[in-house]
């Protein structure tokens, strides 16, 4: 009997997770990550499940050389500083190298520009930060970023968004390789919520008003003075002395939205506010901010913000 410890060590297999430390790297997430796995193993093994994490963390290039053969590489999020944007070509062909040995690579906030760097993501779906999508977008155009979603598995690449993403993203590599229920065991152990949440649920939005072209500029600050008032494209593109087809041309080159979904856009957001700030009611709100129809601006709020107004005040308020 006292050989069945030793049969059932012999037996279990091993998942190689390497986390990067590279420099400005967010420490809570780096060592939060390694205790996230090593609390997974302790309810692996009550569940007498035939696996195991072995994380391993590297700071410098011989740390990342000792960490060739892995089966899971995670770039956790940024604090501060600028490396994410240019990071060391050492650390990008390292996870040329992982990736082509079969390791599923990882990033949580601003490590996606890490991964984006490497090519690896173009004609790919991710995401990242939602604060960080339009810079994104614009050095990474072939890459196809959602910063609605707070999660994005693609098989052999996974991205998380927010800066706490890196919870989201361990959960997600625990469910992976084991069992959900194990997931959700440490999830209660944690005391974190492990249902599906979407990174639009806590965005915000934040108008594009930078982009050189003053008379959509003109137009976008009408819209942001008069959102509650009857809004249409032919009386925006006579504030912009343009055709319409000229100004939905130039309006949406400029703000990157359609005007109808700018529109909407603005109108939700101070819904938000007025949904967390007062004791209105919803029907109340969208009539102050320009709907006479509130089923339809319920119907827009939910496409947009991924909650129903409710669920959205209980959550946050």
């Amino acid at each position: 009997m006292a050989l069945l410890p030793q049969s059932r060590a012999k037996m279990t297999s091993s998942i190689r997770i390497v986390i990067i430390d590279y420099p400005n790297a967010l420490q809570s997430a780096v060592h939060g990550l390694k205790e996230l796995f090593l609390i997974a193993n302790k309810i692996i093994i009550d569940s007498q499940f035939d696996m195991q994490f072995t994380v391993g963390v590297a700071q410098s290039d011989s740390e990342l050389g000792r960490n060739r053969q892995s089966d899971i590489v995670i770039l956790p999020p940024n604090l501060d500083g600028h490396y994410y944007r240019a990071p060391k070509p050492e650390v990008l062909q390292f996870l040329h190298d992982a990736h082509n040995k079969g390791a599923i690579l990882c990033s949580a906030c601003a490590g996606a520009f890490i991964l984006a760097k490497t090519g690896l993501l173009d004609n790919r779906p991710a995401t990242t930060h939602w604060q960080l999508a339009e810079e994104f977008n614009f050095l990474y155009p072939k890459i196809s970023l959602n910063v609605e979603s707070l999660l994005i598995n693609d098989g052999d690449i996974i991205t998380a968004g927010g800066l706490m993403s890196w919870i989201d993203l361990g959960l997600e590599i625990v469910a992976q390789f084991t069992r959900p229920h194990i997931m959700r065991t440490l999830g209660k152990y944690l005391i974190v919520d492990t249902g599906k949440r979407e990174q639009r649920y806590y965005g915000s939005f934040t108008p594009k008003f930078n982009h050189g072209n003053q008379r959509i500029l003109q137009v976008q600050h009408y819209i942001q003075a008069n959102y509650n008032q009857s809004l249409n494209i032919s009386l925006l593109a006579g504030l912009a002395c343009m055709t319409e087809r000229t100004f939905l041309r130039q309006f949406t080159n400029a703000t990157s939205l359609k005007p109808i979904k700018y529109i909407q856009k603005v109108r939700v957001q101070k819904a938000c506010e007025l949904l967390e700030s007062t004791t209105q009611s919803f029907e109340q709100i969208a009539l102050n901010i320009g709907y006479d129809d509130v089923n339809s601006f319920r119907k827009v709020f939910m496409t947009i913000i991924g909650l129903s107004p409710s669920a959205f005040k209980a959550r946050f308020v």
